[in-house]
C-alpha cells in the first residue's frame, strides 16, 4: 500500500461492463466499517512500510537489522480485537505477508517468518480467533510483491531497482519458482487459518480496466516511479500473468467457494469488490446500471505501518466525516491501523478508535446496514453545506449526517410530504418543523420541509438527524 492523498467529498455513479463474480456480498454490505492492520517488520523501522525500498536497503541487511530484534512482547489480540469491536467495525483484514516479504504466520516455505524472530510464535492465529472470537468477519492482506524472495525479479518500486547490476540479477532470478511459492503460501493461508472471508491480494499494476481500484492506473505507476526515482516512462511492474492470476483466484475459490476477493490481482473479471485508496471514488463503480461492491482504505495519517514521526492524523469528526461519506455511496471504509513494533496500539490510534466508537454507540444504525439514499433524500442533502445522507431500506429511515451544523433553520428540499417525523439519532430527541412565519421569512416553497433545529450543537462529532420516510 501506498498513500495518494486525501479523500473527496462526494461521488457520481459510473456504469462500465465489468464482469464480477455472483458470491453474496450482504455481510460485506452491512458492515460498513472494517479495521485494517498493517504490521511487520517495518513497524521497528517506524518511519513507513516502504521503507525498505525507500531507503533501498537489500534483502539481506534488512533481515539482519530487523528480524533478530523483532520481539512484540506487549502484543494483545484480545485488546487489538476488543479495539475494533467498540469502533463499531464488523471486520478485519490483516497484513499477512506485505512487499517485505516477511510472514506473520508459521509458513514452511520460508524462514522470514515471526517463528524465526525473538517473538518465536505464529502471530496470526491468535489474532484471527480473537476478531472471530468478538464476532468479526476476518480477511487475509496477501503481497503479490516480496522483496526478499530471491527469485523475485527486480522491478520498478525493488530495493535494488538502482543496483549497477540489475540486468545480471534479474538473469538469475526464476518468477516460475517465484510463482510456485506465492500460490503455496496461499494455499497455507486458506487451509491452515479456518474461515477466511476475505483475500485481499495487493498489487498488480497497471490495470485499466474500468472501475478498478483508481490508484492502479499506468498514471499512478509513474507516480510511483517518479516518487521511488525510476523512469516514469520505462515501467517495470507485474502485471497478472507475473502471477498466473487466474490460476491463482480459480485455486482461491476452490479452497473457500465463498470467499470475497478484491480487484487487485490484475485481471478484469472475478472479483468480488473493488478497492479506491485514499481517496474516494470520482465515479462509482457499476454494472448494468446496478453499483458493485467497494470499499475504500484509508489512513488515520499519511502511512499505513507504524510512522512514530507523523504529525498528520485526521481527527475522530474527519474520520466519521469519511465514514458517513463513504457509506452514502454504497461503500465500505476499511481504516488501517499500524501497531508498533512492540505490539500496541499507538495512543493516536487508540484515541480516534474511541472516539468513532463513542459516535457510534449512539449512531451506528447510520451507518451498519445503509446504503446510498433515495434520489429526493439524496439531492437535498446535496443542497446543503456539508450533509450526506444514508438510508436503511429494511427501517425505511433515512439519515442526515450534518458535517457542519447550520445557523439556521435546516431547508430539505422537496421532503415536506415524503418524510413523517424526524429525531436526532444521539438522543431521540423530536425535530419541529418550523413554524409558517419562518418559512416565509426563508422563502421557502410548499414541499420544502423546514426544521428548527437547537441553537446548541449536539456534543457529538458529526450529529445525524433521523428522518421516518413515508
Amino acid at each position: 500500500m501506498e498513500p495518494v492523498g486525501d479523500f473527496v467529498g462526494s461521488v457520481q455513479e459510473l456504469t462500465p461492463s465489468l464482469a464480477v463474480s455472483d458470491n453474496e456480498t450482504t455481510w460485506f454490505a452491512d458492515a460498513r466499517f472494517g479495521m485494517f492492520i498493517h504490521w511487520g517488520l517495518y513497524a521497528a523501522g517506524a518511519r513507513h512500510e516502504w521503507v525498505q525500498t525507500n531507503e533501498q536497503i537489500p534483502a539481506e541487511e534488512y533481515a539482519a537489522r530487523y528480524q533478530h530484534r523483532f520481539d512484540p512482547d506487549l502484543y494483545d489480540p484480545q485488546a487489538w480485537a476488543a479495539a475494533a469491536a467498540d469502533a463499531g467495525m464488523g471486520y478485519l483484514v490483516i497484513t499477512a505477508k506485505h512487499h517485505e516479504g516477511f510472514c506473520l504466520w508459521n509458513s514452511a516455505l520460508t524462514e522470514f517468518t515471526a517463528v524465526h524472530t525473538p517473538a518465536g510464535r505464529d502471530l496470526l492465529r491468535p489474532l484471527l480467533d480473537a476478531f472471530r472470537g468478538r464476532g468479526l468477519r476476518t480477511g487475509i492482506y496477501y503481497s503479490l510483491l516480496d522483496w526478499h524472495h530471491p527469485d523475485y525479479s527486480i522491478d520498478t518500486v525493488h530495493p535494488l531497482r538502482h543496483h549497477p547490476d540489475r540486468t545480471r540479477l534479474n538473469e538469475s532470478r526464476d518468477m516460475d519458482a517465484y510463482r510456485a511459492f506465492l500460490h503455496g503460501q496461499v494455499r497455507e493461508l486458506l487451509t491452515d487459518y479456518g474461515e477466511i472471508d476475505v483475500f485481499w491480494p495487493d498489487f498488480s499494476v497497471p490495470i485499466d480496466a474500468p472501475g478498478v481500484a483508481r490508484n492502479h492506473t499506468v498514471e499512478q505507476a509513474r507516480a510511483i516511479a517518479r516518487y521511488l526515482g525510476d523512469d516514469p516512462e520505462t515501467l517495470e511492474f507485474k502485471w497478472g500473468a507475473d502471477w498466473d492470476a487466474a490460476g491463482l483466484l480459480a485455486m482461491v475459490k476452490d479452497l473457500r467457494p465463498s470467499i470475497l476477493v478484491n480487484d487487485r490481482l490484475g485481471i478484469s473479471d472475478g472479483y468480488d469488490f473493488v478497492t479506491p485508496e485514499q481517496e474516494l471514488p470520482d465515479q462509482l463503480p457499476a454494472r448494468d446500471g446496478r453499483p458493485l461492491p467497494w470499499e475504500i482504505c484509508q489512513t488515520f495519517s499519511g502511512s499505513w505501518g507504524y510512522h512514530r514521526d507523523e504529525s498528520s492524523w485526521k481527527s475522530v469528526e474527519d474520520l466519521v466525516g469519511l465514514l458517513a461519506t463513504t457509506v452514502s455511496g454504497g461503500g465500505n471504509l476499511l481504516l488501517n491501523v499500524g501497531p508498533t513494533a512492540r505490539g500496541e496500539f499507538d495512543s493516536r490510534a487508540l484515541d480516534r478508535l474511541a472516539g468513532i466508537g463513542t459516535w457510534m454507540r449512539r449512531h451506528a444504525r447510520s451507518i451498519r446496514g445503509c446504503s446510498r439514499a433515495p434520489d429526493d433524500v439524496r439531492a437535498a442533502a446535496e443542497a446543503l453545506d456539508g450533509a450526506v445522507a444514508t438510508y436503511s431500506a429494511s427501517r425505511r429511515r433515512g439519515y442526515l449526517h450534518l458535517l457542519r451544523w447550520p445557523a439556521g433553520p435546516l431547508v430539505l428540499t422537496g421532503l415536506a410530504r415524503r418524510v413523517r417525523y424526524v429525531q436526532l439519532l444521539n438522543d431521540a430527541s423530536e425535530i419541529l418543523a418550523a413554524p409558517a412565519t419562518e418559512r416565509a421569512a426563508i422563502g421557502a416553497g410548499p414541499d420544502d420541509l423546514v426544521l428548527t433545529l437547537p441553537p446548541r450543537r449536539p456534543d457529538v462529532a458529526v450529529p445525524v438527524l433521523e428522518l421516518f420516510l413515508d
